[in-house]
């Protein structure tokens, strides 16, 4: 995992579910919360929950994408935006711009990279066991505010 943050985080431009393009260039100099999600993932629904309350929260101090890859589809997404009141952007990826994060072919979700203002990832979270609190419990916010203070991660 820790082999995936403190690098550039590569650039990507998608659509969201609305058909409005996201570039991550937009978002310079806003830390961003870059969320991967599935949306039969019983995990990714709890986590979709926390992320709203996090953007709730911090409002316009930091920008939460998600991105769904196949075999999430329009509607199954616009469903989960319904069924969760989701108000930040899901983007649609064939694979390609989450291949440039987590560096394999084999994406667990949920997965949740921390990258700072200037568009350095500074923190990779793929759920376990070990990393639930960040995903389904209190761990998000105390994550959250160490990337806006540029705290390491811990």
């Amino acid at each position: 995992m820790a082999a995936a943050a403190d690098r550039r985080a590569p650039g990507f431009s998608l659509v969201d579910s609305k058909g409005v393009e996201h570039d991550l260039a937009d978002y310079r100099g806003k830390p961003v919360l870059l969320a991967f999600i599935q949306s039969t993932c019983p995990h990714c629904a709890t986590f979709a929950d926390n992320l709203q309350q996090a953007q709730a929260k911090y409002g316009d101090k930091i920008a939460v994408l998600a991105v769904v890859n196949a075999p999430d589809d329009p509607a199954k997404v616009k469903d989960f935006i319904a069924g969760h009141n989701i108000a930040f952007p899901i983007l649609f990826d064939s694979g390609q711009m989450a291949y440039s994060y987590i560096l394999s072919s084999n994406l667990k979700y949920p997965r949740l990279f921390l990258i700072d203002a200037g568009g350095t990832i500074r923190a990779d979270h793929e759920y376990s066991p070990l990393t639930s609190a960040i995903f389904e419990g209190s761990g998000l916010g105390p994550a959250i505010d160490r990337l806006l203070s540029g705290e390491p991660k811990k």
